[in-house]
């Protein structure tokens, strides 16, 4: 079974690799991503206990691909928008405020605040996780995901001050090294 299951992926990947890297591409801008997202497309296949049951397996790796793409453009913003934002709220980390690129201090001072707070939020139980993600990235009102998540509104609220705790904890983590833990 397993061997089969091997060699159907098999086919679908030398049937299917190229056009779905270019159709990555395209949405993406960036080759690399492209293909690091195929080969998770392939991945997730490859986890279904029968892909060849599938009714269109090809159909199946473009939608599972496309999400991704999408979840890739969405943490791409998202990361743009912090560093914007970073940029805004500590101009002074590097020299040239003038400029109009950030400085490499500048980058590399975001880059650490955001890898801390990715690593926070990574922490989190579940729920919090979701209830964070779900407001900060989506945009959606507590309502709406409270409703998602089978929990009440107070419940989302609770999850989400905990993720910002979480947060602002790894940031004066960061801030102060003598305060980690």
């Amino acid at each position: 079974m397993a061997n089969d299951k091997d060699q159907f992926i098999a086919e679908l990947v030398v049937q299917n690799r190229g056009a779905l890297e270019k159709f990555l591409a395209q949405r993406l801008d960036n080759p690399e991503d492209a293909a690091e997202i195929a080969q998770e497309a392939f991945l997730r296949l490859h986890r279904l206990d029968d892909p060849g049951r599938l009714d269109n397996a090809r159909a199946y790796l473009y939608q599972v691909a496309g999400n991704l793409a999408i979840d890739q453009l969405r943490r791409r913003k998202l990361h743009f928008r912090f560093l914007a934002g970073e940029m805004r709220e500590h101009p002074d980390d590097g020299v040239d405020t003038g400029a109009a690129e950030p400085s490499p201090e500048q980058i590399l001072g975001a880059s650490q605040r955001l890898a801390a707070i990715n690593a926070a939020v990574e922490s989190l139980p579940f729920k919090a996780k979701q209830a964070f993600l779900l407001h900060r990235q989506n945009g959606l009102p507590y309502s709406a995901i409270a409703e998602q998540l089978q929990v009440s509104v107070s419940s989302v609220e609770k999850y989400i001050l905990q993720a910002l705790r979480a947060c602002r904890e790894a940031l004066e983590a960061l801030e102060d090294p003598a305060a980690r833990k």
